[in-house]
């Protein structure tokens, strides 16, 4: 199967920012590819006419197999979102109690994902002439989130990744960005953000007032994706209500 249309893979699309991105891509007329360790919220991100696959970031071989898979069913991807991410549990805290595994497996999804998925997209990419990753980084790897060293760590690892795409990649059509939320409401956060008390002391420190939702940080995501913003690389896009700016 071919098409002319343009092609996403979206990781990490079934629930929270991933899934609010891929309706809003598939609302832009973009074929899905979306992967996830939930193959059936995949499979509802990806639409009809989609590929979903169940499977797990930081596996390589199941990475590979997956992008081997959209270009036979697609022949292109044109955006990749980096998006599947944790925060870690609520062991992964200040640095000296965090467990190790904890930190390998904060770590593990959140930089080598990323990692495993743009080394499996970046030649495709290479060969079409152009391209474009998007990685969904965090607030938290330009300001340290208190108590949660491993997700800060990581989503810093995240940004620097991204930069490191576009400077590298810029010549063969290539860009890269990264958005940077800050509060948002999802599942990851749900556990915090449905305490009213720890819900208005962190509202508290947001100028505009109110943690995003998933669909503030999926219309910057479509933004990027829609080719509008073709002189923008290597890019941080804070959307984080003003947190980051007091």
């Amino acid at each position: 199967m071919s098409t002319n249309g343009r092609v996403a893979v979206v990781t990490g699309g079934a629930c929270g920012i991933g899934k609010a991105t891929c309706a809003r891509l598939l609302a832009d007329g973009l074929t899905l590819a979306v992967c996830d360790i939930d193959e059936a919220g995949a499979a509802a991100g990806a639409g009809p006419g989609g590929l979903a696959r169940g499977l797990d970031v930081t596996d390589e071989t199941a990475v590979t197999a997956f992008v081997d898979d959209v270009v036979q069913a697609y022949g292109r991807i044109d955006v990749l979102v980096n998006n599947a991410g944790i925060t870690g549990s609520r062991e992964a805290t200040v640095l000296h109690v965090t467990p190790v595994e904890e930190w390998d497996r904060v770590i593990a999804v959140n930089v080598r994902g990323p990692f495993l998925f743009s080394r499996a997209v970046l030649p495709v990419m290479i060969d079409q002439g152009e391209g474009h990753v998007i990685t969904i980084a965090s607030v938290a790897g330009q300001v340290a989130f208190p108590g949660r060293s491993a997700y800060t760590a990581s989503k810093g690892a995240a940004l620097q990744l991204a930069r490191s795409i576009a400077v590298d990649y810029a010549q063969h059509g290539i860009r890269s960005n990264a958005v940077c939320p800050g509060m948002a409401f999802t599942n990851m956060t749900r556990w915090r953000l449905e305490v009213p008390e720890l819900r208005a002391a962190m509202e508290a420190k947001i100028p505009m007032g109110r943690v995003a939702d998933a669909d503030d940080v999926a219309d910057l995501v479509a933004l990027l994706a829609s080719d509008r913003l073709r002189y923008v690389t290597g890019a941080a896009l804070v959307i984080d209500g003003g947190y980051s700016a007091l």
